[in-house]
């Protein structure tokens, strides 16, 4: 145990005799400065688990970083290159920082924000070299708004996916940082411009075309996210964020800004990032994200009982507010409009309620959303047409679940 205090100012954590002897069975959490997180977790776990009785035992003293009670446990599902957000398992519409999906194709960078350049060059009056410290020096902005990755949609046979299974490469958090059209109007974009290039610091070197239009709308120049730094998975120091488009579009680790006055054809957005439609055709440019809605309760793997249920759900749409989402408890007969959690943003995830007094009978509830635009969220079957057949990038079909007779719930393709 180290009672001493860091050189540095910062105290670790002291233990008096009078502690000791109050809760000697705890007397073993110890805090290690150099490696506070874990340790935090590990003595908080202890604190938890040993007594049935907390008030008779001392509690955990104050530290230097918050930490979940160890009794909860929500993760995100990791795979080679992305990994979901557990949408079953959160309250509200902000997603906690360390749950937010990732999704990266050369794995995430370490970047030393003392020396981190944003240049922005191409048809401009004034090619400019920006750093970290001057991107903090132009007013900054702060908006709440999702990200989603455009591949957001995974089906099953067997019925046993949770919505994070499902959907769960979405997330929403307040992003802050510079307007994109602030750096515009710095360095002067030339009228003929059209497009510009964003271009990650990763290994992938990820690029992609952006309409410079979205760049004098909303686009961010994002270097907080919830409150703090970006982290490192979403784009420390430093990200583009384009509200209501595609995720790979607000390309991460951002270090480039080409200004052109044409796209640049990319791997990203040619042999990537495109869709099949009816006729043969592809779709390309498709940057916004249209209107989803999900259940997230009940859901897989959740057993309900007969009576009274809050049926609770999460939607958002690219094209602006959610207006309405309907309800629908027979399997689609029929439909009833859910409550809307204020406040409704645009571009933003919002939570819907809906109180359902389910008879015991085997069912199918699901949910569709409704935007300010008037576009409604599509079956399958209606997707499935639209596209010649076939599934890929902007899949926002109506999500079902079926509850059984016996209570368990189980995911069903509509």
């Amino acid at each position: 145990m180290d009672k001493r205090d860091d050189k540095n100012g910062s105290a670790g954590i002291k233990i008096s005799r009078r502690n000791l002897l109050a809760g000697a069975a705890a007397a073993t959490i110890v805090l290690v400065q150099t490696a506070q997180g874990k340790a935090f977790q590990a003595a908080l776990t202890q604190a938890e688990s040993i007594s049935d009785d907390p008030a008779k035992v001392p509690g955990v003293p104050p530290g230097t970083l918050g930490t979940r009670s160890a009794f909860e446990k929500p993760l995100k599902t990791p795979s080679d290159t992305s990994s979901r957000t557990p949408l079953q398992d959160l309250y509200g519409t902000i997603t906690p920082s360390d749950l937010h999906y990732e999704r990266h194709h050369g794995g995430v960078p370490a970047i030393d924000p003392s020396k981190y350049e944003l240049v922005i060059h191409g048809m401009v009056d004034k090619p400019m070299v920006f750093t970290l410290a001057d991107l903090k020096r132009f007013p900054s902005v702060s908006r709440t708004a999702f990200l989603e990755c455009s591949g957001n949609y995974r089906g099953s046979n067997d019925g046993k996916l949770r919505p994070q299974e499902i959907c769960g490469l979405v997330s929403q958090s307040e992003w802050t940082g510079v307007k994109l059209s602030t750096l515009f109007r710095e360095v002067g974009v030339n009228p003929k411009a059209n497009w510009f290039l964003a271009e990650g610091g990763d290994a992938a070197v990820m690029t992609r075309s952006v309409p410079v239009r979205k760049g004098f709308d909303d686009a961010i120049i994002a270097y907080a996210q919830n409150g703090e730094a970006v982290r490192p998975e979403q784009g420390y120091p430093s990200r583009l964020f384009l509200p209501g488009w595609e995720g790979n579009a607000s390309v991460k680790w951002l270090r480039r800004i080409e200004l052109s006055d044409a796209p640049f054809m990319t791997r990203e957005e040619t042999s990537k990032y495109t869709e099949t439609v009816a006729g043969g055709k592809i779709r390309q440019f498709s940057f916004t994200m249209d209107a989803r809605s999900v259940i997230t309760y009940p859901s897989y793997p959740a057993k309900v009982e007969a009576g009274w249920i809050e049926i609770r759900g999460i939607a958002w749409s690219g094209r602006g507010k959610i207006v309405r989402v309907e309800v629908s408890t027979d399997a689609g007969k029929s439909w009833k409009t859910a409550a809307l959690q204020e406040p409704i943003l645009d571009k933003a995830i919002t939570a819907f309620r809906h109180l359902w007094q389910w008879d015991g009978s085997p069912t199918e509830i699901m949910s569709r959303a409704v935007d300010e635009t008037g576009y409604v969220q599509p079956f399958l079957k209606q997707l499935l047409a639209a596209r010649g057949g076939n599934m890929g990038y902007h899949f926002n079909p109506v999500t079902a679940w079926y509850v059984q007779k016996d209570g368990q719930v189980l995911f069903k393709a509509t």
